[in-house]
C-alpha cells in the first residue's frame, strides 16, 4: 500500500469519526478524536507561543467546538486535521484579541470560523498539484528506512517515541533518519526548481 493510500485511509477514519459525532453524538468516536487530536493541538499551540494553560484551554475548546459543530464538517473541503487545527487556530486568534483588548469574552459568545474556504483559485490548485507531484517524486529518492519514518511521522502523525517503539529502534535513530530524509527531500525539491 502506498504512503498516499495509507494517508488517505487515515484521513477517512477521522472524517468518519466526525460524521459519527455529527449524526448520532457517538461518544466513542469523540473519545478517539479527542485522544488523537487534543495532545497534538496542545503541542501545536505551545510551539506557537501559548503557555501550557492557554494551550490546554484552546485544545479543550477546540474539541468542545468539534462536538458542537461536527455537522459543519465537510470532508470534501478539508481533511479532519485541517478542520480541527483551523478551529484551534481561530480560537487562539480570538484569545490573543481578547488579551490585547484587555477584556474577557465568554467562549460561548464567540463564534469561531468553522468553515474552511473550499474555493481556491485555479492558480493555487495548479501550484498545489505541481508541488504534490514534486514531493511524491522526491519521496522516491529516500531509502526504505527513511521513507518508513517519514510516513509514520508525517502521514500517520505518530510521535518519534511511538515510531521508535513500533520499529524497535532507538529514538536517536528515528530522529537521525527523519533529519537525513528531510535534508534529502529538501535537496531534491530545490534541484527541481
Amino acid at each position: 500500500m502506498s504512503a498516499e493510500k495509507r494517508s488517505r485511509g487515515s484521513r477517512d477514519v477521522w472524517a468518519e469519526r466526525i460524521a459519527a459525532v455529527a449524526s448520532r453524538q457517538d461518544r466513542n468516536a469523540f473519545a478517539e478524536l479527542f485522544n488523537h487530536f487534543a495532545p497534538r493541538v496542545k503541542a501545536f499551540m505551545r510551539r506557537n507561543g501559548a503557555t501550557d494553560q492557554q494551550a490546554e484551554e484552546i485544545a479543550q475548546e477546540a474539541m468542545l467546538a468539534l462536538w458542537r459543530k461536527a455537522h459543519l464538517f465537510d470532508p470534501a473541503a478539508a481533511g479532519a486535521a485541517t478542520w480541527i487545527f483551523t478551529i484551534a487556530r481561530n480560537l487562539r486568534i480570538d484569545a490573543i484579541r481578547r488579551e490585547t483588548r484587555g477584556g474577557a469574552i465568554r467562549v460561548d459568545e464567540v463564534e469561531a470560523e468553522y468553515q474552511v474556504d473550499d474555493s481556491p483559485g485555479a492558480d493555487v490548485q495548479l501550484d498545489t498539484a505541481q508541488s504534490e507531484a514534486r514531493v511524491r517524486e522526491a519521496l522516491t529518492s529516500l531509502s526504505s528506512d527513511q521513507l518508513k519514518v517519514i510516513e509514520m511521522s508525517f502521514f500517520e502523525e505518530k510521535a518519534h517515541s511511538e515510531i521508535a517503539e513500533a520499529l524497535s529502534i532507538p529514538l536517536g535513530t528515528v530522529k537521525s533518519r527523519i533529519r537525513l530524509a528531510m535534508k534529502r527531500l529538501r535537496a531534491a525539491l530545490e534541484t527541481e526548481r
